[in-house]
């Protein structure tokens, strides 16, 4: 294996265990024949840090999967997804690789069912991706699995982007059931891998507030939490979200599920505007990501508290507000302190009765906090 030796003067966040490196923080880069392969880190010292998949396409040249000499063999890979699948709780549906935090960097694997949604982050996974596949396969029992690699982070690795199933086999929409209720997935058109499963842990506790209370489920997506409070018992359920797809989706939902809720296609920002007189009990804002790095922050907090600003002001006192951010950028602490301000100007007082993050299959790798995206709070206003 060759070695990757770190800049001396740098003062790398790999040296607290941190799994990045990135190009400005090493002597010399390897030359591109090693791009996809097993390097050794070592220090100023010669001293090993670790093996890692690497890159010199990327900014992020290394990434490390083992604080060992241990190459990123077929059989590691194995030995890595067997471990990853095992600390699951048995789902029908659920997240099983979360990149880092599973020693497979790059790598994310959903299942829906006999389902797997797959998304190759990284020049190394891409190019192990069949082998991959077919070990998922055998592991899971998956009758099929869908290649998501359309995110423009890519791009950034050197790799193109597409959408398809491994052997080409062909895939309709289908019915699953996640949380007791049935959603219809189209897993090559539909958005991100399918669903937004890091909320669902979020969609069955946000519910135990919905009984007799009035209720709009802000950027709605597929309509998981509005679904989820009509079935708690909410007196009534507005759904809104900017995508007419993403509307026609969530309605289909709740005519699948036999549930009384309506959704609307909107902007969520023209929609607190346009209706001022318009208070509801229990608010939830999950907004796409506002600040993708930290270069988007000062823009994104400013949207963010927008945002929380119009929702506190349209809940009656007493009323529920479940927020969340999924910009990774985005501390629970920036978030916490966003909020702070949001409702000293809506003149609320806010208590807050849950700290929400992403769900139990989506673990945080302790040393690097971009493992840990989602941040949330629900908070009771008057």
């Amino acid at each position: 294996m060759k070695s990757l030796f770190l800049n001396p003067r740098s003062r790398s966040r790999v040296l607290s265990g941190h799994p990045w490196v990135f190009v400005g923080e090493v002597q010399s880069l390897l030359p591109d024949a090693e791009n996809g392969k097993t390097v050794l880190l070592r220090d100023s010292r010669k001293r090993v840090l670790g093996s890692g998949i690497y890159n010199s396409q990327s900014k992020i040249v290394w990434r490390r999967y083992s604080m060992d000499k241990q190459p990123f063999s077929m059989g590691y890979i194995r030995h890595a997804l067997k471990h990853a699948i095992a600390r699951r709780i048995e789902e029908s549906c659920r997240r099983l690789v979360w990149s880092e935090s599973d020693a497979l960097p790059g790598l994310v694997v959903d299942q829906f069912e006999k389902v797997l949604v797959v998304q190759a982050l990284t020049l190394a996974m891409d190019m192990r991706l069949p082998a991959i596949a077919t070990i998922l396969k055998e592991l899971t029992e998956a009758e099929t699995v869908v290649f998501r690699n359309d995110a423009t982070v890519r791009k950034l690795e050197g790799l193109d982007t597409y959408i398809r199933t491994f052997e080409d086999q062909s895939l309709e929409p289908f019915d699953v059931s996640i949380g007791g209720l049935t959603y219809r997935l189209d897993l090559l058109e539909g958005q991100k891998t399918g669903f937004y499963l890091d909320q669902r842990e979020q969609h069955a506790l946000v519910s135990t507030f919905a009984s007799g209370r009035k209720v709009l489920d802000a950027f709605c997506n597929q309509g998981a939490f509005a679904l989820q409070c009509a079935r708690a018992g909410a007196e009534s359920v507005i759904g809104i979200d900017s995508s007419d797809t993403a509307v026609e989706a969530a309605t289909a939902n709740a005519a699948a599920n036999e549930l009384d809720a309506s959704f609307q296609q909107a902007n969520v920002f023209d929609y607190f505007s346009d209706n001022r007189e318009e208070k509801f009990d229990l608010i939830v804002l999950d907004p796409p990501p506002f600040a993708r790095s930290h270069g988007q922050l000062e823009g994104g907090l400013k949207g963010y508290k927008e945002i929380n600003l119009r929702a506190l002001k349209a809940l009656n006192p007493g009323g529920i507000l479940a927020t969340y951010t999924c910009s990774q950028a985005v501390s629970m602490e920036v978030f916490s302190s966003m909020l702070v301000d949001a409702a000293s100007d809506a003149r609320r007082t806010a208590r807050v009765l849950h700290h929400c993050y992403q769900a139990s299959d989506h673990p945080v790798l302790l040393p690097m906090p971009e493992s840990e995206y989602l941040h949330g709070l629900i908070l009771e206003v008057n």
